[in-house]
């Protein structure tokens, strides 16, 4: 420690003293200067106001220097204050998201790398599934949802699962896939639950028996998912579940992954089975390139190239979903376009009845998701009538 400029410290303490509110700028002046002399007092304090700072800086290098200093100052926290571990999370958090955003992605993987030390993989498993390390993903996954004493969350385990996916470990995602639509089942027949979310789990599930290969897998869990449209079509939902929108969301974005380029680290893509709806510089990516979807299509269209053309539907409407899918508002009115247009865009496919399914099966959960149980009823039993009658 250098030398104590005795009147800043006395400057510093008045101000914080004084009755008028200050800004964040001026809070954590005070507390620079305060935390070289009571470092347990102020240092904590001093990471809060800086991490609060970086959320509300626009600019991407400004907000880097103030979590660089707050993961600084975290460091420097006394081994004994109970809440160090915390707060160096906080600011390592915010500190990755500063560097993957300015294209640091070895640094930014450090401090992943840092937290997950302090018992926090989340982030790291989010950073390697966007690169495509879909196996060391899964592996953090897995030991946070098993080493962890409380009931893992949907997200938990949809992650968990995308990632075996992705990982080609079909039957390994399968298994912890039906730990939680065996939960859901629980769940909803206690009616501690949507059926809504039943049966978007369901469908997402036949869609991965479908990938594995196992074609009589994916056809009982459709009939099951019929099954509960069917009791939604006639009674509707027996409680009311007004938050359930990002569990559509996250399933329609990851049945999209296919699709999508391939991720790796020169190529970073949205962490798919993840909760979309956190900013992240690949989801900003991911969205960017809507304009550019929107111009191909229209050049396909324009040559006639009906097969690609739904499947770049397909893509934009996902990108929707990511960008305002869990917003209630007119939630009908906003995304039927999307599904109504890809339905009809795959009847002008005679030939091609799997595309059809699809984007009646999509259109059903959609409808689902705005609480329009007949005609989603409807829109799944001709898609399952089409996938049953498929050669």
């Amino acid at each position: 420690m250098g030398k104590i400029d005795h009147d800043a410290v006395l400057r510093a303490r008045v101000l914080l003293l004084g009755s008028g509110r200050l800004s964040l700028f001026e809070e954590a002046g005070a507390y620079r200067v305060l935390a070289e002399v009571s470092p347990k007092a102020y240092l904590p304090k001093l990471v809060d106001a800086l991490v609060w700072m970086s959320y509300r800086s626009p600019e991407p290098t400004a907000k880097l220097a103030l979590t660089t200093e707050a993961v600084g100052a975290a460091r420097s926290i006394d081994a004994g204050v109970p809440t160090r571990a915390e707060r160096l999370c906080k600011a390592l958090e915010t500190h990755q998201r500063a560097l993957f955003a300015l294209g640091r992605r070895a640094e930014g993987h450090a401090a992943c790398e840092e937290m997950a030390e302090l018992g926090r993989s989340g982030p790291l498993a989010n950073a390697l599934a966007e690169e495509g390390r879909f196996g060391e993903a899964a592996e953090l996954n897995g030991k946070a949802v098993r080493g962890d004493t409380s009931e893992p969350s949907f997200w938990d385990m949809v992650e968990w699962a995308a990632n075996l996916e992705g990982a080609g470990r079909h039957d390994a995602a399968s298994a912890v896939f039906r730990e939680l639509l065996d939960r859901t089942r629980r769940r909803t027949a206690e009616q501690g639950t949507a059926l809504a979310i039943l049966t978007w789990e369901l469908v997402h599930h036949s869609r991965m028996r479908e990938a594995a290969g196992d074609g009589a897998d994916a056809a009982a869990h459709r009939q099951e998912a019929l099954a509960v449209l069917k009791e939604l079509a006639a009674n509707g939902e027996p409680g009311n579940w007004s938050c359930i929108l990002g569990w559509w969301v996250t399933l329609f974005t990851l049945s999209g992954r296919g699709d999508e380029p391939a991720a790796s680290a020169d190529s970073p893509m949205l962490p798919f089975g993840t909760d979309v709806e956190r900013w992240s510089p690949t989801r900003d990516a991911f969205l960017h390139t809507l304009p550019a979807l929107e111009a191909e299509a229209r050049a396909l269209r324009e040559a006639g190239r009906l097969p690609e053309l739904v499947d770049v539907q397909r893509r934009i409407s996902i990108r929707a979903a990511v960008a305002e899918g869990n917003r209630h508002h007119r939630f009908a009115e906003r995304f039927k376009p999307y599904f109504d247009e890809g339905v009809a865009l795959a009847r002008r496919l005679s030939d091609d009845p799997a595309r059809l399914a699809r984007a009646l099966t999509d259109r059903s959960m959609y409808l689902v998701a705005a609480r329009t149980f007949e005609p989603a009823y409807a829109d799944f039993a001709e898609a399952v009538t089409l996938l049953r009658a498929a050669p």
